[in-house]
């Protein structure tokens, strides 16, 4: 029989658990790196979220590995070339589009990241709770009427264009990857374009080679003055050393991320120069990777992976008879 360990199943579907159940013996446990790379190579099938490196180490200790299967879109927590080489199938959401377009909750907490920083609801809120009440002291700006400029228009980056042109916004975007485009977004011919024209730039593109460290020093020079800059994307788009100089000099008025460069390690999250900045920089939000984190997200993307799994699994057994 089929043995699957589910590395973090804390709050996992209880659906979703009872297909793995009909398809293989389940075994779930929050495991720290040490016990996973002592324990997986009693297993076939591995289930992780975001919280697990499975690099080459991993992969290499997975001596039974036939699949790893991640409820996520981005990758960049699995060694896929490492994968291949072994023959072990990696089963995500990427490339899941019709699917995804009913999946929101990055989408929402990304508008939710601007909103709170705009409004200054953190600092609003602790305020109170500290015996103040001073409504001077927190007035924010609105949305309306102003330029949000969108970095990657794929099924995120559209669902923050609606957002933006509800809230009677100028929305722009750039793409070289897409060719139809929606007539209440204007399409800008490159990023600089973009950037030049964007009070607020919402980043919505996958972490790759080509994408690593693509908002730096002389990217955010271009946002214009006071600008906003959200990233809900990967940590590592944007380069933290320019952000904070930007924040500090004032060229940017305020950021909000979901993520950061190094989340997954501990050690370098206690390093990490945003939070550091964060603690006593009110100008900058830091949530801690929450975006796709909604129950109703997460249990839909469970049971979608699950019948993934158990699809993949079928199809296996046939190719083998």
């Amino acid at each position: 029989m089929i043995r699957i360990l589910n590395a973090e199943p804390k709050g996992y579907c209880i659906n979703a658990r009872e297909i793995l159940k009909s398809v293989g013996e389940l075994y779930e446990e929050e495991l720290d790196r040490e016990k996973l790379l002592r324990i997986i190579g009693k297993y076939e099938i591995l289930i992780v979220r975001l919280g697990i490196q499975v690099d080459k180490e991993a992969l290499d200790a997975g001596h039974n590995l036939v699949a790893v299967v991640t409820a996520t879109t981005g990758l960049d927590h699995i060694d896929i070339q490492h994968a291949q080489k072994k023959g072990v199938k990696v089963l995500s959401l990427h490339g899941e589009a019709d699917f995804l377009r009913k999946v929101g909750a990055t989408a929402e907490h990304t508008w939710a990241l601007l909103l709170a920083l705009i409004r200054k609801v953190p600092q609003a809120s602790r305020s109170v709770l500290n015996g103040y009440w001073d409504r001077d002291k927190f007035r924010g700006s609105e949305l309306r009427g102003k330029r949000l400029g969108i970095l990657g228009l794929g099924r995120l980056g559209e669902k923050i264009a609606l957002y933006g042109n509800a809230f009677e916004m100028k929305v722009l975007a750039y793409d070289p990857f897409r060719t139809a485009w929606p007539n209440d977004v204007i399409r800008c011919s490159n990023l600089n374009a973009l950037l030049s024209k964007s009070e607020i730039l919402s980043i919505h593109i996958p972490l790759n080679e080509k994408t690593k460290g693509l908002i730096g020093k002389q990217e955010l020079a271009v946002l214009l003055e006071d600008g906003i800059l959200i990233n809900t994307s990967r940590g590592e788009i944007v380069d933290s050393h320019a952000l904070i100089e930007s924040l500090s000099e004032g060229h940017l008025a305020g950021a909000a991320v979901d993520v950061i460069e190094g989340e997954r390690n501990a050690a370098m999250r206690d390093k990490n120069s945003l939070i550091a900045y964060a603690k006593t920089h009110s100008k900058l939000l830091i949530t801690p990777h929450i975006g796709g984190a909604t129950w109703e997200s997460m249990a839909s993307t469970e049971v979608f992976m699950a019948k993934k799994l158990k699809t993949f699994l079928s199809d296996v057994e046939e190719t083998t008879k």
